[in-house]
């Protein structure tokens, strides 16, 4: 096997048996086949990135083919976003085409399918169809119209398209097996009444068909070659050949389904029903909100086309689902934009800087090179006075042994100018520094050559000059859920992991070189990370949204709140065995801060389940977690578990678990019925006055 051929990934390795077995390379056809009720996402990024670029590596065809077939959700308005996604993203289609374009093919089909007897109305509630489907264990029966004739159903069907019954009253049903082993075969929905506008055929119809069997049909059509789907659909394979056999003519290409694993991603959700929930109740602010992992929101937010195609290339085409990390995404914008971004500097939170030593009038325009990175991106000149902005944070009165930006007493260079030194500062009357003092070495300027220019400091800032700083709106945008599955916990609405901190507002100071930016231009601002300029922003206000850090503060985070987890487990160790009270009460507040200071949902129920077990503290953690963390709430808890925590817990050896487990059954009203007649056998034993105490205040 050669390398090439080992590289293949699977649909790769079909086409090419494909090929192998004699199918003329030339009648090759793929198709991106979305559904306008909604943005594309991250997820159809994969898709599409895998059919556009099967076009690519055989020369073939691919169509944009809009299945829309559902009036009642679909808009023009998701047409045009579809396409313009598509551009940006770097690929173009064959043919613009639409499932609506076949209606009438599809009717003509149905009709044909009834006269053949593998078709008929059905007139019954969804309800009653529900019921007589069965179960996947249990076997479906023949409705009461399943045998109407071929007369009643062309007529009655014919009724439907003309618009003569309302929405609900009939279907049209394929006759295939009511007791088939695969649910989807049991005579599945091929049409349904709907009396609404199409965004492309207006009123001309009253009956719309089915995906299941619009989708298939509409392959066969445009001989798709490849029909891609994925996993979900896995068993709709045999429907989608089914539809196809009933119209299958032996001098056409036949489609054959295959299927793929979607893109799954972390701290995020893909539902395109949610998505637009979060849209509709002004969560986010529409579909190319930057926070959204829809495309048009993420290239609003500053990611490139490139990266994107990266992150798609990296993920492969597997078979298996599996979950991708967000951080991987991020990982392909910093390496794309780390080439492309011209390198800035901008202040976000400014505080003033003044170089006593400096002369009042004086001002220089300093050579900054734009990327480090490219050689050709050049140099730029940058202004340089007296009286500057730097950051906040970037200065300590009295600074550690390991703080290596400016401290007074201490150097540091400012980027591309001079070595400077803290001497003092200025505080207004509540204490707040507002002014820091420094002197500045006149022979240090950067890339001077002189001696004092390559002298060693501990650390470089980046500034601006106040006199020439353009003011700017600076969006501090970070990710929407604060979970990492925010969508796969049982009796948690999504919107419960909502990250209150996903949009900061702020207002920021960038150099001059910034003046006349448009919408869509990137940039890195030192030491800060990579920003681009919002479509919102005017000739009198530019705005800039923060794409992504320098470094992935979400892994760093998710490293600490573990570490402090740890850390404190063994925090409860030391308050178990502190005799002194006062001691203790301090331990055990910062247990309990340290519990009310962890976000992460997953990583909280994760920590609980794993310290139910027979070891006190462990247990007295477990307890501690569900009393005080205000992200985990009992009903969290799997019931088993927390029958397990419950029981274990009254057992245990160490009152301070009895008494936590007794005041966490008190706020847990249904498991509290369960364990009435433990506690009444634990009060007859009880020797700790305050178990007691507790026990006889629940009168039990």
């Amino acid at each position: 096997m050669s390398t090439e051929e080992k590289s293949l990934h699977f649909i790769e390795q079909i086409i090419e048996d494909s090929l192998s077995n004699g199918f003329p390379k030339d009648k090759l056809r793929f198709r991106f086949p979305p559904e306008p009720n909604g943005y594309l996402h991250i997820g159809h990024a994969k898709s599409i990135c895998l059919n556009f670029g099967l076009g690519l590596k055989y020369n073939a065809p691919v169509n944009l083919r809009f299945d829309d077939t559902n009036p009642a959700k679909e808009e023009q308005e998701y047409v045009d976003a579809i396409k313009e996604d598509l551009k940006w993203l770097g690929f173009d289609w064959t043919e613009e085409l639409y499932s609506s374009d076949y209606f009438q093919q599809l009717y003509e089909w149905a009709v044909a399918m009834i006269k053949n007897g593998k078709a008929y109305v059905d007139s019954q509630s969804s309800e009653d169809m529900a019921i007589q489907k069965g179960t996947p264990t249990q076997p479906g029966v023949d409705g009461p119209y399943r045998n109407r004739s071929i007369e009643e159903n062309l007529a009655l069907f014919e009724a439907m398209k003309n618009g003569d019954h309302p929405e609900g009253s009939h279907v049209l049903r394929a006759k295939i097996d009511m007791k088939s082993t695969n649910m989807l075969m049991r005579d599945p929905l091929m049409y349904r009444i709907l009396h609404r506008h199409h965004h492309r055929t207006g009123n001309d119809w009253n009956i719309y068909p089915m995906y299941d069997y619009a989708h298939g049909e509409s392959d066969y059509i445009e001989q798709i070659s490849h029909s891609i789907c994925t996993l979900e659909f896995v068993m709709h394979r045999e429907l989608y050949n089914w539809f196809l056999d009933q119209i299958y003519d032996t001098n056409q290409v036949r489609p054959h389904q295959y299927e793929f694993a979607r893109l799954n991603l972390n701290y995020t959700v893909m539902s395109k029903r949610k998505l637009l929930q979060l849209v509709q109740e002004n969560i986010v602010n529409g579909w190319d909100d930057p926070r959204m992992p829809t495309i048009s929101g993420l290239r609003r937010r500053g990611y490139t086309a490139a990266s994107i195609r990266k992150f798609c290339e990296i993920i492969g085409v597997a078979k298996r689902e599996n979950v991708i990390d967000f951080s991987l995404l991020e990982f392909c914008l910093r390496e794309d934009l780390n080439k492309t971004a011209p390198r800035v500097m901008a202040v976000l939170d400014p505080i003033k800087l003044v170089i006593i030593n400096y002369p009042e009038d004086k001002e220089e325009w300093l050579e900054a090179e734009n990327n480090q990175e490219d050689e050709s991106a050049g140099f730029r000149k940058v202004p340089f006075s007296r009286e500057l902005y730097i950051e906040r944070e970037d200065f300590l009165e009295e600074a550690p042994a390991k703080f290596f930006r400016l401290s007074l007493g201490k150097e540091v260079r400012l980027k591309n100018a001079y070595i400077i030194k803290g001497e003092h500062v200025v505080k207004d009357a509540s204490g707040t520094i507002t002014e820091i003092h420094v002197t500045y070495d006149e022979d240090s300027r950067s890339g001077s050559g002189s001696e004092a220019s390559q002298r060693k400091v501990a650390g470089t800032l980046h500034w601006v000059t106040i006199k020439h700083a353009i003011e700017a709106e600076v969006r501090l945008y970070d990710r929407l859920f604060i979970d990492e599955a925010p969508d796969s916990h049982k009796e948690k609405n999504f919107l419960e992991f909502m990250n209150p901190n996903s949009l900061e507002v702020i207002k920021g100071f960038v150099e001059p070189s910034l003046a006349t930016v448009q919408a869509g231009e990137k940039f890195q601002f030192q030491r800060l990370g990579y920003f681009n300029v919002d479509k919102d922003s005017t000739e009198d206000k530019i705005i800039f949204n923060k794409t992504v850090g320098l470094k992935d503060a979400w892994e760093e985070k998710g490293k600490k709140e573990e570490n402090l987890l740890m850390n404190t487990q063994k925090e409860i160790n030391k308050y178990v065995k502190e005799k002194e009270e006062n001691n203790a009460f301090l331990i055990l507040n910062s247990i309990i801060a340290n519990i009310k200071s962890i976000d992460n949902y997953s990583l909280i129920i994760q920590t609980v389940v794993k310290n139910i077990k027979n070891d006190n503290n462990a247990l007295l953690f477990s307890n501690l977690i569900l009393q005080h963390s205000d992200k985990v709430k009992v009903k969290d808890i799997d019931a088993e578990t927390l029958t397990k925590l419950y029981t274990m817990s009254l057992k245990s050896q160490l009152a301070a678990v009895r008494i936590l487990a007794i005041e966490n059954l008190q706020v847990d009203l249904t498991n509290f019925n369960l364990f009435e007649n433990q506690l009444s056998e634990l009060k007859k034993i009880e020797k700790n006055e305050k178990v007691l105490q507790l026990l006889t205040h629940l009168k039990i």
